[in-house]
């Protein structure tokens, strides 16, 4: 409890007298821990982010067409080629790139390009390689994401695919 002695300072005519104050802060203490567990118990932490991925139904795949496919190849040593069309005669590419800035200015040049000559979106088939490493897809999906493709799929890779990369050396 507050507490408030009075004593006498000295003698004399100019003589004060001093207040000595004792304030016990056992409540407030006691307030301050409760309230500190209430909000640790009551706040919830920042949730991660994640990216929406909607993954297709099981079945037979339709035409896709090709001049407004790109297939995007993860390969080894964090190396990409991607082109524009079939693995047997591609309209554009292929190109060796990076991912990163790399991956996204062909995204952006090429979804450019497929919307300029035929009116629609440009459509995206990630094929992740063996010897791709998980954190190459992720950033292939972040860059999907930046460059704004809406339609993109993960499939498997082909052999053709696969025969690209060796003549190239990222299988």
């Amino acid at each position: 409890m507050a507490e408030l002695n009075y004593s006498p300072a000295g003698t004399g005519k100019h003589a004060m007298k001093r207040l000595s104050v004792r304030v016990d802060l056992t409540a407030m203490v006691d307030l301050a821990f409760l309230l500190i567990t209430f909000f640790m118990l009551a706040t919830t932490l920042s949730k991660p982010k994640q990216m929406p991925l909607i993954m297709p139904a099981n079945g037979p795949g339709g035409p896709v067409p090709e001049s407004r496919s790109m297939t995007v190849c993860l390969g080894k040593n964090n190396q990409v080629l991607c082109y524009l069309g079939l693995p047997d005669k591609p309209l554009a590419g292929p190109l060796i790139v990076k991912p990163g800035e790399t991956l996204r200015k062909a995204l952006v040049e090429t979804g450019r390009r497929v919307v300029a000559t035929t009116g629609k979106e440009l459509i995206v088939v990630l094929k992740p390689d063996e010897h791709c490493i998980y954190s190459n897809l992720v950033d292939a999906l972040d860059e999907l994401d930046i460059a704004n493709v809406k339609t993109y799929a993960i499939a498997k890779i082909s052999t053709k695919d696969k025969d690209m990369l060796k003549q190239r050396g990222i299988y």
